[in-house]
């Protein structure tokens, strides 16, 4: 089955790419620390005037948290994410570049699993797969983690099943699968390849009697 899978995704997106726009290390972590619980699209419009404004790290963790407010105030959670924009070009001033040591990284605010699975697979080639929404909902969809799998095991049933070479760019083509196909509301079932491995109404039907069960 996971082959059937892996092949379907390289056809749909045969190179995959972060669609968060950066030119080095610390613009790349930052994007992904901005694009928690809002879009790409949306992170790329403001780190384009944050970045074009302060054009590095030093200059970035010498900014009025105020001023970094009014630039990123389109994101969702603003005001701490500014908080953590500023503190982690603090850190990266210090470091002298974004270590790849995962420690290190989650120390920084606002700064968690996925984030650093995201970094360490697009900025190093490091083999992770990062679980955002996207993959979490067609790793379940596709059965490959039971409905009730939080984002751990998630990851961790898709890194049994998937050769470890194959991590970055199946982590990518996921996201970009769940963003345009396997979509959270009217996905695009009808000419999808996978539509017979679909768990989506079997989900949908245990969510229903999950909730009737904790209401009656």
């Amino acid at each position: 089955m996971i082959n059937t899978v892996l092949d379907y995704l390289e056809e749909l997106f045969p190179n995959p790419v972060c669609e968060l726009n950066y030119k080095n290390d610390y613009e790349l972590l930052i994007a992904i620390m901005l694009s928690a619980q809002t879009t790409d699209k949306r992170v790329n419009i403001v780190t384009k005037d944050l970045f074009s404004k302060y054009k590095s790290a030093k200059e970035l963790s010498l900014a009025d948290i105020k001023d970094v407010e009014d630039i990123i105030r389109s994101l969702g959670n603003y005001t701490k994410k500014s908080y953590a924009v500023i503190e982690i070009a603090k850190k990266i001033t210090e470091w002298g570049s974004v270590p790849k040591s995962r420690n290190l990284l989650l120390s920084l605010p606002m700064v968690g699993r996925k984030t650093v699975n995201v970094f360490l697979s697009e900025y190093y080639g490091i083999p992770n797969i990062a679980v955002d929404t996207h993959v979490e909902r067609v790793s379940k969809r596709l059965g490959i983690s039971s409905p009730s799998s939080d984002v751990l095991k998630v990851e961790n049933n898709l890194k049994k099943v998937i050769p470890r070479d194959l991590w970055c760019d199946t982590h990518l083509r996921l996201v970009l699968f769940g963003r345009y196909y396997c979509t959270a509301r009217n996905p695009k079932c009808d000419n999808c390849k996978l539509k017979y491995l679909c768990q989506k109404d079997k989900i949908k039907w245990a969510n229903a009697h999950f909730i009737f069960v904790c209401v009656f």
